[in-house]
């Protein structure tokens, strides 16, 4: 059958089909950028309140002392750079796409120890607010990403073998590390004793159980990916190196606010942190600076060998 005008019925379905599509995604890619926003400026008001109002984290002061050192890194780094990815994504920004990716899935991370290993505090709502704000919008926003496109505008000459070699090392590391310490703990009883931070067996048990059940298999996961050309692992390593590279920074920085507080056994500079953290800044800026700068030529492989 064909319309009035000799256009097959067909073609018109299909035609309004991809049409309804195109909007329903516009108006779910708007949400997201709503949600991240609104996500951006909780965790400034979250992490100002931290910062400012004296003892609202309470006990041990070890962890107020950590999560104020994230605090800070949120205020200067993490908020600001959200609601500015959120602006620049909006013009068709693949870089700026990747990076509020990636800060939202620091953001799920790091406030996962403001809600779980810590005691209740008048930012609670907040906290919870942040977490399940970035939770959402990262899903929402992974699932209306048009990862294909993308990576096809990615430069030729990204080097993704040399970065999953990076995530793998990483991986592998991270994995060793815990993995070693949780068996040597199931047969001698010694607890691990985490990182430099002072930290109870809470906040120990957190982070472990975090960086084997999530990051060790994101790390893999995105190596393997990357190194076969896989979409997705482009989208994967941006995540994870984004958030990885602030998750070092932010640690460092906690590292400063527990010595400066002068908390018992704290030290100021952890002397192995600087190598990890080039790491994973020399990976996130090798992926991100080769991304918008290649030709975009539809769906064909990016990369050919």
């Amino acid at each position: 059958m064909t319309t009035g005008a000799g256009v097959p019925t067909s073609a018109v379905a299909d035609w309004s089909g991809k049409r309804s599509e195109t909007v329903a995604a516009a108006r779910t890619a708007r949400a997201v950028a709503v949600l991240s926003s609104g996500v951006a400026v909780l965790a400034l008001l979250a992490s100002l309140g931290g910062l400012l109002v004296d003892g609202v984290y309470g006990e041990p002061a070890s962890v107020a002392e950590m999560l104020r050192g994230y605090d800070l890194v949120t205020v200067v780094i993490v908020a600001p750079g959200l609601l500015v990815s959120q602006l620049l994504a909006g013009r068709k920004s693949d870089r700026w796409k990747l990076l509020s990716i990636g800060l939202l899935a620091y953001l799920i991370y790091t406030y996962a120890y403001y809600l779980f290993p810590t005691s209740f505090n008048p930012l609670f709502l907040l906290h919870v607010l942040v977490f399940s704000g970035s939770l959402f919008a990262l899903v929402l926003g992974l699932a209306t990403m048009d990862v294909v496109g993308i990576v096809a505008r990615f430069s030729r000459h990204t080097p993704r073998r040399a970065i999953a070699i990076m995530l793998a090392v990483l991986a592998v590391s991270l994995a060793g590390l815990w993995v070693y310490h949780s068996v040597r703990f199931a047969v001698s009883g010694v607890l691990p004793a985490g990182s430099a931070l002072v930290e109870p067996d809470a906040v120990v048990h957190l982070g472990i159980g975090l960086d084997l059940a999530i990051l060790v298999p994101a790390y893999s996961v995105a190596a393997v990916w990357l190194w076969r050309a896989v979409p997705a692992g482009y989208i994967l390593a941006a995540a994870v190196l984004v958030s990885g590279a602030l998750h070092q920074l932010s640690y460092m920085v906690a590292l400063t606010f527990q010595a400066t507080a002068e908390v018992p056994g704290a030290v100021m500079f952890d002397p192995i942190e600087p190598f990890i953290a080039l790491l994973y800044v020399v990976a996130a800026g090798l992926l991100l600076r080769a991304a918008g700068r290649g030709p975009g030529r539809g769906n064909r492989e990016p990369f050919p060998e």
